[in-house]
């Protein structure tokens, strides 16, 4: 096997070997044809299910950025449990002190208490933010200083909100750069500059950007304290956000049931109440989707191996006719002294040539579908660069050289087997 794919040089780059490949085609044309589309359509699936397999888990990851992927989510709700001499349907509200607790679980890493402010009252929505004659709304949440590495955003002029502005409950804000663009003219520099957002005016301290778009930049974040005092939201948290550094689920589960746990007794809720406060685990779920991409990958790589090997079995049988066919031109050239090897080496060539040019012709249609669909696809889609890696499109032509040239070998053994009296006898 080792001297049939260590073919030698010589008769590689012979002309006359490769216009003898083309010549036996031709004469066999339809059949080389749908030998070839044949294994060209197991490579080209392949590549596509691949490539989309691919684009798929870039979106989630995508999706996912939104968030970090270690991070934790746990919002205030109602409960759906009596509990402690309450009724069901009560509001629960995190505080201050539920951050504070939360800050010591073993296993956080960077926490957050998030606070939607709204007018001056409890909730979340857009605020009415005004710089001279230019006015709009906008969504401000008050947030601590880890809040930075929570949120997919880049600072690309300022600050964020630091311990200093939390502590002194300074009247600093953090805006996007598309309410930069709205509220000054083109070269301004925003870094010191005062807006008021409702009737409460605050300094600009830093810009971000954020790569998912305008609409997830249409933020401002202010220090949790400030909005305590400035909206009346007493010491009041809506959610409670943190991540576990490089820990696990194992390790995400731990934080999470007891923080839940801390909250429990502190609000007097079932800690079983899964209505009172909702959890989001990105851990977990980065886990999952992450084992069903591998399992989506697994199952097109068989499925596609599959076909491809249906084709290398028909590139075999082509061959095994090929060498039926040519049974007399084999007497006949080991008659006049050609080796086994020179007979072996001249039908495995042709497998080879057939199954790369059908390979290579699956690879480049499916790359360029792969393309095309990337080029059609909207920007933050569930389906995200579609593509393969070089590197697995090299591995797979190599590799279907390989299995090509084994294609070829049990008809070229056969055919190097040919006694050539009984064969110039028999025709």
């Amino acid at each position: 096997m080792i001297r049939v794919l260590l073919l030698p040089i010589r008769a590689l780059l012979s002309w006359d070997r490769w216009q003898e490949i083309f010549d036996t085609m031709s004469r066999n044309l339809l059949r080389a044809s749908l030998t070839a589309i044949s294994v060209g359509w197991g490579v080209f699936m392949l590549v596509v299910l691949l490539g989309l397999g691919n684009g798929l888990e870039n979106g989630m990851k995508r999706n996912f950025a939104r968030e970090a992927a270690n991070t934790i989510t746990i919002r205030s709700a109602r409960t759906s449990i009596a509990s402690g001499g309450f009724d069901v349907g009560r509001l629960i509200t995190f505080d201050n002190r539920d951050y504070q607790r939360a800050q010591t679980v073993e296993f956080v890493d960077r926490i957050s208490g998030l606070f939607f402010v709204r007018g001056g009252a409890f909730g979340g929505s857009e605020m009415m933010t005004r710089r001279g004659t230019k006015a709009n709304a906008f969504a401000m949440t008050a947030v601590h200083p880890d809040g930075i590495y929570l949120e997919p955003h880049d600072m690309v002029a300022g600050r964020y909100i630091t311990e200093s502005d939390l502590r002194e409950r300074r009247k600093s804000i953090v805006v996007g750069q598309p309410i930069v663009d709205f509220l000054f003219e083109a070269g301004e520099n925003p870094i010191g500059q005062w807006i008021n957002v409702g009737s409460v005016a605050f300094q600009i301290v830093g810009v971000f950007h954020d790569d998912a778009g305008a609409d997830e930049e249409r933020m401002m974040y202010i220090p949790v304290s400030t909005a305590q005092v400035a909206f009346n939201g007493q010491d009041h948290l809506n959610m409670l956000t943190f991540t576990v550094g490089n820990g696990g689920v194992a390790e995400a589960t731990a934080a999470t049931e007891t923080i839940k746990q801390q909250l429990a007794e502190a609000h007097s809720f079932d800690v079983k109440d899964s209505q009172a406060i909702r959890v989001q685990n990105n851990v977990e779920g980065f886990e999952r989707f992450s084992k069903l991409f591998w399992i989506i990958a697994v199952f097109v790589v068989f499925i596609g191996g599959l076909t491809i090997g249906a084709g290398v079995i028909g590139v075999s049988n082509i061959m095994m006719i090929t060498v039926k066919e040519r049974t007399k031109e084999i007497g006949v050239r080991k008659a006049l002294g050609a080796p086994p090897l020179s007979i072996v080496s001249m039908i495995v060539q042709e497998a080879v040539v057939l199954t790369a040019f059908a390979g290579l012709t699956g690879l480049a249609a499916g790359i360029g579908v792969l393309a095309a669909m990337g080029a059609m696809t909207p920007p933050g889609g569930i389906l995200s660069e579609p593509s393969i890696h070089l590197s697995a499109g090299i591995y797979a032509t190599l590799i279907l050289m390989f299995f090509g040239a084994l294609a070829g070998l049990f008809p070229a053994l056969a055919a190097a087997r040919v006694n050539p009296i009984h064969s110039l006898r028999d025709q």
